[in-house]
């Protein structure tokens, strides 16, 4: 198949269909990391059923062939698991593919754009990223945090443990910095995780030992009283 009309006015003949194009990139990737991991068809096959979502070899073997007309999402997901790769590698073969297609009636781009793009690592005018750069702020917040109270307990043990008074003052200097990183890490936390709760989305869950950062709920005795 062929399309026609790119969105700059132009044309081209003998572009093969954009739907084409990612079925052709994916089932050439398919293959290749069968072949690189020494597997057949059939025993790509048993490890999408031990993965509880069979997909039997002739389906393979037509994906690999270009005869299979579509890829269901779930079957791109359980492959690549059984493949040990992501599913975005499968779309977008890296490395193996130099230029692809990420919409019909577009022209070429290099795949490790397209796929950045497609994950989300590179910000397109105008698109809504959702909470994830919420979710990220909050996982860049949790590390700092954990790593903060890490040097803390550290430097709380060097300044027990020194054997001179400028070694302990040393070592008191940096427990209060890392602390008063903890408590930066933890306040902005707390009103990030705040924020997604009234955009009715759920937090991402915290280690224990940021346990503290959520404010306590309130018990049913106090809440009753309060309604009285």
């Amino acid at each position: 198949m062929t399309q026609h009309g790119f969105h700059d006015g132009s044309d081209e003949d003998d572009v093969p269909e954009w739907a084409d194009r990612i079925k052709a990139n994916m089932a050439g990737e398919v293959r290749r990391r069968r072949k690189e991991m020494g597997w057949s068809a059939q025993e790509l096959a048993d490890r999408c059923e031990e993965l509880g979502h069979p997909i039997p070899r002739n389906v393979i073997a037509n994906m690999e062939s270009g005869r299979r007309a579509n890829l269901p999402l779930v079957d791109v997901m359980v492959l690549a698991a059984a493949l040990e790769t992501y599913p975005v590698c499968l779309i977008f073969p890296v490395g193996y593919v130099e230029k692809t297609q990420e919409l019909p009636f577009q022209h070429l781009v290099p795949t490790w754009d397209a796929l950045r793009r497609f994950t989300g690592e590179e910000d397109v005018p105008g698109y809504d990223a959702g909470l994830v750069p919420d979710f990220e702020l909050h996982a860049s917040l949790v590390r700092t945090a954990l790593a903060a109270l890490e040097e803390e307990e550290q430097a709380r043990f060097t300044a027990k443990t020194a054997t001179s008074r400028a070694e302990k003052e040393e070592a008191e200097r940096r427990q209060a910095k890392y602390a008063d990183q903890v408590v930066s890490a933890k306040y902005r936390l707390r009103y990030l995780r705040r924020d997604l709760r009234e955009e009715g989305a759920t937090p991402p869950h915290l280690p224990p030992a940021l346990g503290d950062v959520d404010p306590p709920e309130p018990d049913a005795d106090t809440i009753q009283e309060e309604r009285l």
